[in-house]
């Protein structure tokens, strides 16, 4: 079973046909949407500010998703896939947004609709990012945003609908 914890009073409200891992953590003032997932090891951890996220969210192994007390909220749209290990800190996801493996997105960074930050990449404080690709430390862009991109980061969001289908439906102990 889940860490799922009240704190403060505020317990997380977690939407329709989602997938929570065993071990993942989600405490406090945490909203998930409907048909989400929350792999291994992943914590969201509302403890000093609100956590949202949309619809057909995966949040993947290990990702920790967090926030400054009183400074920062962490909004994620819907169709957004956060890969392993990635941290979100206090920033604002738009929607159809692939957030690579290891990736982080500091406090106050704006990430808008369709658009890709790569495996690693570090998107710095208060950075407001148009859509395109962006990569490196800090994050550059690298390449223009195009509808290709937001229909290639909801695909991927969509393959995660199917793992978690997979979870939800013959996922058994051995």
């Amino acid at each position: 079973m889940a860490i799922i914890r009240k704190l403060n009073g505020i317990a997380p409200k977690i939407g329709k046909n989602c997938f929570i891992a065993e071990n993942a953590a989600i405490i406090g003032d945490v909203t998930i949407g409907d048909d989400c997932s929350i792999w291994y090891g992943a914590v969201l951890r509302g403890d000093v500010n609100p956590i949202i996220i949309g619809n057909r969210v995966n949040i993947q192994d290990g990702a920790v998703l967090h926030t400054l007390h009183k400074r920062s909220v962490v909004e994620i749209g819907d169709d957004v896939s956060v890969g392993h290990n990635a941290i979100v800190h206090g920033a604002t996801v738009g929607s159809s947004v692939l957030v690579g493996m290891g990736a982080i997105l500091m406090d106050n960074a704006v990430i808008p609709d369709n658009t890709i930050i790569a495996a690693g990449a570090v998107v710095l404080s208060n950075a407001k990012l148009e859509p395109g690709v962006y990569a490196g430390i800090p994050a550059k862009k690298v390449k223009e945003g195009s509808a290709e991109i937001g229909e290639s980061a909801k695909t991927n969001a969509a393959g995660y609908m199917k793992y978690k289908e997979w979870f939800l439906s013959s996922y058994e102990e051995v």
